[in-house]
């Protein structure tokens, strides 16, 4: 079946429903999405979204830019991270004016927290510049976007999963869909496609990320040819609950929440004498399980499986159910306990991809190191590095991505599509796709992928995890290939048509094999320590060699890299302290 779209959006976050939003107002616009929009992950975000509005105390957007930066270990191309702190502060009262529900001041405004790595006056101490809706800020946005979309009659076409890409001659024609209600294979033809299919975290043991966090988009470009970029940087957050990975969001921080060791000690003073629990997270994440190592951990025993303590007690029961419902729900749901009462047992958790496909400001599509555009092909959000994260995203950045450079897409769609030439299917369209679910249901004997999921996610979890030196990498990239190789004789066990999770689950384990492979390879590339990537064997950050983001791509089974100039045009990269 073909349909025929000016601009198709993959994924129903708040990257993509705000993309939609925008190309909805002057051209056809569709919304594909595996979810019902409204269970994307965008929902799970709980902190906030940064604005230096100042309205609680004084700020400035330069000041963010500058900790964006910073807290990026200087990967972050500069003027994109100015473009994203001075358009925030627009974004969050477009948000506002749209129907967000933020929490308040007693004067009206919309109220602001501290959260990790912002500071007042480059880094001289913790700024209130997270904007929130309780813990339920993404939730919030989520459901603000997609009611305004819907308003604005956008198309939703759910629970239709992308298996390709079509690309001719450095142009998007659209894309190939299996739609999980019937098993059939559809093809949606748009002069421009956008990709907000979010993070790839459940390539992880422990992860916050939810089960649809598989990486479609990269994986399909990828694919196709189109590098991805900076993949060797991944963030664990500091306080997944332990055991579990559910996220205790960084809010509890925020309102001063403290982290405790077995001795009950404020070890963050020690690694960050002026942040303290509010450091990036990639410091707070590496002193835990440096914590950990030295047999300082709960239980002492300096196993993996370890953990500390996040002591939200002094806050009290009501700051705690006003501002924190959510995880006190969570804390007595999961662990049987009042935060208010006890402490919650944290450990870190795989939480977020600063890396993916590389665009430009706009969102457009970027193929090679030289900055070549591929016409008509966009992404956004968690799935896209423009790069406005670097080396470690700072709290409560990635709803700001989402929604300035969401909006910024779907702007420049509207441009585009308006002077794009029409665009037809080749004859061949979705015969790749075809071949390959055809192959996936032949009814032939194969293994189940269940078991390649779960050596996937432990060899990635222990070996290209938060510490990593060569020989774990190493392995682990052998590993991969391995269960790659095996991944090609896989066959659905349940060969009905209509939802066959099965089928979708194979899909999904695709992607992620593929993206573990680039993640593994671009890490033992990289030879330092730079912001989430530690290595043990190269432990200094070295500008001299390493101030330049990678780029992989993917040439059957093997991983060919090149590199391109990080943009420090505002900032010299300099020793990052806290």
């Amino acid at each position: 079946m073909i349909h025929q779209f000016d601009t198709v959006i993959v994924g129903s976050g708040g990257a993509g429903l705000y993309a939609a939003l925008e190309a909805s107002q002057q051209s056809k616009t569709a919304v594909l999405s595996k979810l019902y929009p409204i269970r994307s992950h965008t929902g799970a975000a709980q902190g906030g979204i940064s604005a230096a509005l100042g309205n609680v105390e004084e700020d400035k957007a330069e000041w963010h830019a500058f900790d964006t930066v910073k807290g990026g270990d200087y990967l972050v191309d500069q003027q994109a991270a100015q473009i994203l702190a001075e358009e925030a502060i627009q974004a969050v009262y477009d948000l506002e004016n749209r129907g967000l529900p933020f929490n308040r001041t007693p004067e009206g405004r919309i109220d602001q927290r501290r959260f990790g790595g912002h500071t007042r006056n480059f880094g001289e101490g913790s700024v209130r510049r997270s904007c929130y809706a309780a813990d339920r800020t993404g939730h919030m946005i989520l459901q603000t976007l997609y009611q305004q979309c819907i308003k604005n009659n956008v198309t939703f076409f759910d629970e239709f999963q992308v298996v390709d890409l079509l690309l001719d001659g450095g142009t998007c024609s659209g894309v190939v869909v299996v739609e999980l209600a019937t098993g059939e294979i559809h093809i949606f033809v748009a002069k421009a496609v956008l990709f907000a299919t979010g993070g790839f975290g459940r390539m992880f043991k422990t992860t916050s990320n939810a089960y649809a966090n598989t990486g479609d988009g990269p994986a399909v470009c990828a694919r196709r040819g189109i590098p991805l970029e900076d993949m060797e940087f991944f963030q664990f957050h500091p306080t997944g609950i332990m055991g579990l990975g559910i996220l205790i969001s960084e809010a509890v921080r925020g309102e001063g929440g403290i982290l405790r060791n077995r001795d009950g000690e404020r070890f963050m003073e020690i690694y960050s004498p002026t942040l303290l629990d509010l450091a990036p997270r990639d410091i707070v994440s590496r002193a835990i399980i440096t914590e950990i190592r030295a047999g300082r951990g709960i239980r002492g025993d300096r196993k993996i499986d370890d953990y500390l303590h996040l002591d939200a007690t002094h806050l009290g029961k009501d700051l705690l159910r006003s501002k924190l419902p959510d995880i006190s729900s969570f804390c007595q749901t999961y662990l049987g306990i009042d935060p208010a009462d006890s402490p919650i047992p944290v450990l870190p958790t795989a939480h977020y991809a600063m890396g993916g496909i590389p665009t430009d400001v706009h969102g457009r599509v970027i193929g090679d190191a030289k900055g070549t555009i591929v016409n008509g092909l966009y992404a956004a959000g968690e799935c896209a590095c423009i790069s406005v994260h670097g080396a470690n995203r700072l709290g409560t950045n990635s709803l700001l991505d989402l929604v300035v450079f969401g909006r910024r897409a779907g702007k420049h769609i509207v441009d585009y599509v308006k002077q794009a030439d029409p665009v037809t299917p080749g004859k061949d369209a979705g015969a790749d796709a075809r071949a390959w679910i055809a192959g996936l249901t032949d009814r032939q004997a194969g293994p189940h992928g269940g078991a390649i999921a779960e050596e996937m996610q432990t060899t990635m979890m222990e070996k290209v995890g938060i510490y990593r030196n060569e020989t774990d990498m190493q392995a682990a990239i052998d590993n991969i290939q391995s269960l790659r190789e095996r991944y090609r004789s896989v066959r659905v066990q349940d060969t009905g048509k209509s939802f066959n999770t099965d089928l979708l689950e194979i899909i999904e384990l695709g992607s992620l094999l593929d993206l573990s492979l680039i993640t593994a390879a671009s890490a033992l590339a990289r030879k330092e320590s730079r912001g989430a990537h530690s290595r043990e064997d190269f432990p200094e950050r070295n500008d001299e060699t390493w101030l330049k983001h990678s780029l992989a791509f993917l040439e059957k089974d093997t991983v060919r890299l090149d590199y391109k100039d990080v943009d420090t045009s505002i900032w010299k990269p300099k020793p990052r302290t806290y």
